[in-house]
């Protein structure tokens, strides 16, 4: 048995090479081998959001509080609220942050395939975030 205890591992900042905007990330969960799953609570300011990604086993996002917004390639930007639970799965290029206008936090759980739990791609422009344009 392993207990982590509340504040032992630092935040992170999010890298501004797969987000835009502030974000703040407090890990939570990553077991050693051969567990594949891992998580953390994100925290994304105002308008911050991440690059588009992928997820090679799927990812489950668990929104703990303030408004954000979601969006899998194709599809529609979809409002995310406190106690909504998100699922992409396997390979589905997707995107997820905060609203314009209010911060949002959820729980990000996803599982590594081969060591890899996400692969990142280009960055949400400006354009797409207010839902002018899917991705390019």
């Amino acid at each position: 048995m392993e207990i982590r205890r509340s504040g032992s591992q630092p935040s992170g900042r999010g890298s501004a090479e797969y987000f835009t905007g502030t974000v703040r990330i407090d890990p939570l969960l990553a077991p050693p081998d051969p567990a594949r799953v891992a998580g953390a609570l994100v925290t994304f300011e105002p308008g911050a959001r991440t690059a588009w990604h992928t997820h090679p086993l799927g990812q489950t996002l668990i929104v703990t509080s303030g408004c954000g917004r979601a969006q899998r390639e194709g599809g529609p930007i979809e409002e995310i609220r406190p106690g909504d639970v998100v699922w992409f799965a396997p390979g589905e290029k997707h995107w997820h942050g905060a609203a314009p206008s209010t911060a949002m936090s959820h729980i990000a759980i996803q599982e590594k395939l081969e060591g890899k739990a996400v692969h990142w791609m280009e960055q949400v422009t400006d354009a797409q975030y207010q839902g002018a344009a899917g991705p390019e």
